[in-house]
């Protein structure tokens, strides 16, 4: 039988008395290798993530997404080290989460995102506020999201189901935190009667001054 180079070479592993030495050799080299190698229970991976939110009160979804998440979305992406763009419209919001690649320094980052914004803040339309940046941390990325959507219920149905879901999802031990994004939130109509008013001594602008102060968002 003809053997090859492989069968000779494993021929002369097989009756070589140098064999087990190597063996040998080999195992407290990575004996050595596992012992020096650097480890950490939680490295710290640098991927820096930032939230820009922009409010348009009186919007709808579709408005908000034209006027301002398609604009803004296009822009960011002119940033160099951008890696990942996420935008999501709803009334009267819009919100984008920014990704940079890893290892990019978070502050760097931070200062190349807002003076993006602030040197194209004419796309920004009449009656929006203008860009709220926060920075976000790799501990603050959630481990589950859920959409809800639905034909039939309207979003104030669907943001109060959702509501729900969060609460139920505190509940699960060592949940530290969750949140409900998009979807109408509930709203109250207040008439005043003028005479009562007077009666107390109150003007309309204190009333709303005082229900502002008591809202809780």
């Amino acid at each position: 039988m003809r053997v090859g180079f492989a069968g000779r070479l494993a021929a002369a592993f097989i009756n070589s008395k140098l064999t087990p030495v190597i063996i040998l050799a080999s195992l407290l080299l990575g004996v050595f290798a596992v012992l020096r190698t650097a480890r950490e229970e939680e490295p710290q991976i640098i991927v820096p993530m930032i939230d820009v939110m922009v409010s348009m009160p009186g919007a709808t979804a579709k408005e908000v997404e034209q006027r301002i998440s398609v604009p803004m979305e296009q822009l960011i992406w002119e940033i160099p080290g951008v890696e990942y763009v996420y935008t999501t419209s709803s009334p009267g919001q819009a919100m984008a989460i920014v990704r940079f690649y890893v290892g990019q320094n978070q502050e760097a980052s931070l200062v190349k995102l807002r003076e993006k914004l602030m040197s194209h803040a004419d796309i920004i339309p009449p009656g929006a506020s203008q860009p709220l940046i926060r920075a976000r941390s790799i501990d603050d990325v959630p481990i589950l999201a859920l959409t809800l959507h639905s034909s039939r219920y309207d979003d104030y149905a669907l943001r109060l189901l959702a509501t729900r879901v969060a609460d139920a999802v505190k509940q699960v031990p060592d949940v530290a935190e969750t949140t409900v994004i998009g979807g109408r939130r509930r709203e109250l109509r207040v008439i005043l009667n003028r005479d009562k008013l007077a009666g107390f001594h109150l003007a309309p602008d204190m009333v709303a001054q005082a229900i502002g102060a008591a809202n809780q968002r």
